[in-house]
């Protein structure tokens, strides 16, 4: 087993706002807010962080957190690129800092404002203004239409579809079982609204063959962790979540959500290097999670993840959907918080909080029995994965 940073830290803290449609304060409020809370939660004091990191799509600074916080000395911090597909990274990057010594107390925050502020799914990016490769290389698509997220996913979905006989109604099982946690969920934007698979394929069209509920939600909001030894955290508050592994992937072929020149586009290469370094430092297998985590910004890359970790076969997690595994009493129950469909969208950041409150057993919908989560970020992307545990199951 490669223990580079296995078990070596662990999530003591967790700080999270409340979800809303606009929040009111600014970022660095949310931010503040977060990152005060998950200290307290720990029961760390802000004097002693050390060590930063967050989204390089984060317009909060380190430094002005440090400045506010109270810090002495800040050692580290690091921001992690690709939007979603960071959602694991950055809580990888504070292992690597406390396992190697480099830093004892690091925090990991995402603040936004992505429905108040600013909208990801407009297509309004201000690619034209400067003539950066990113930029650039997606004048290459929205000629052609793929403006928008659902569009460059729609692209993706019609391919699996074809290649694997997936339907619209397998996409909708996805949302229909996200939702139907979001609804026990209190925090949740859609507490107490279940929907069926009629109203999903009822919802209106955005990208074909994407309906509105198969797209993840618009929020405001912000969620912050302290990482620090597992030693160090058996001390503290709560109870420790374990850093079990943590992995970052690109593979060949790769764009930002563009990677069509593959020789086939229907699979997810990047998350399968990102599931094979997770199983190698952990020692860890699919038939040892009792939930997952699963990026869902759209419903239709939550299939192909179930297949790169091995928990369906290629082409076959239509099957495992068809058969409830996902859902509430299934094997694998997936999001129970209701993930980006139904709780929130912060960049996968609550994903992450969900799989801290499912180790710690203080979740609104736990599990049984959970020694390790597997969570996911985002998928198109450059991405990154984490497995989270108990200190007795390792």
């Amino acid at each position: 087993m490669n223990e580079s940073i296995s078990g070596k830290a662990a999530i003591a803290g967790l700080g999270v706002t409340e979800f809303s449609k606009n929040s009111g304060r600014t970022e660095l409020r949310l931010a503040m807010e977060a990152t005060l809370s998950a200290l307290e939660d720990a029961g760390i004091d802000p004097s002693e962080v050390d060590g930063f990191c967050s989204y390089s799509v984060d317009k909060v600074p380190e430094y002005e957190i440090a400045r506010l916080l109270g810090c002495d000395e800040v050692k580290f911090f690091s921001q992690i690129p690709h939007g979603g597909g960071a959602a694991c990274a950055p809580i990888m990057h504070a292992a690597m800092a406390v396992a190697s010594g480099v830093a004892k107390t690091v925090v990991v925050y995402r603040a936004m404002n992505e429905r108040s502020w600013y909208r990801f799914g407009t297509g309004d990016y201000g690619f034209a203004s400067s003539p950066i490769f990113e930029n650039t290389n997606y004048g290459y698509y929205m000629p052609h239409g793929f403006h928008t997220p659902a569009s460059w996913v729609g692209m993706f979905a019609q391919r699996y579809m074809h290649e694997f006989g997936a339907t619209s109604e397998d996409f909708g099982r996805v949302a229909v079982a996200s939702r139907d946690f979001a609804a026990t969920n209190p925090a949740a934007f859609f507490y107490e609204k279940p929907i069926t698979l009629a109203d999903h394929q009822a919802s209106k069209w955005i990208c074909e063959p994407l309906h509105l509920l198969d797209c993840c939600q618009e929020s405001d909001g912000a969620v912050a962790m302290v990482i620090t030894s597992v030693d160090r955290a058996k001390t503290l508050k709560q109870k420790p979540v374990v850093i079990k592994a943590g992995a970052q992937g690109i593979a060949e072929g790769q764009q930002i959500m563009t990677s069509y020149y593959r020789e086939d586009i229907t699979g997810l290469p990047e998350m399968g290097i990102v599931a094979k370094e997770l199983y190698t430092q952990s020692g860890l297998g699919p038939d040892d999670f009792q939930t997952a985590i699963i990026y869902d910004h759209f419903t239709p890359f939550v299939l192909p993840q179930l297949e790169e970790f091995g928990f369906a076969e290629r082409g076959k997690a239509k099957e495992f959907i068809r058969a409830g595994h996902h859902e509430r009493g299934g094997k694998l129950p997936i999001n129970p918080h209701g993930g980006q469909l139904g709780e929130a969208y912060i960049h996968g950041m609550n994903g992450v909080a969900e799989a801290v409150r499912q180790v710690r057993g203080s979740a609104v919908n736990q599990v049984d029995d959970v020694e390790n989560v597997l969570v996911t970020a985002g998928t198109g992307v450059p991405t990154s994965g984490l497995i989270l545990g108990t200190v007795g199951a390792e």
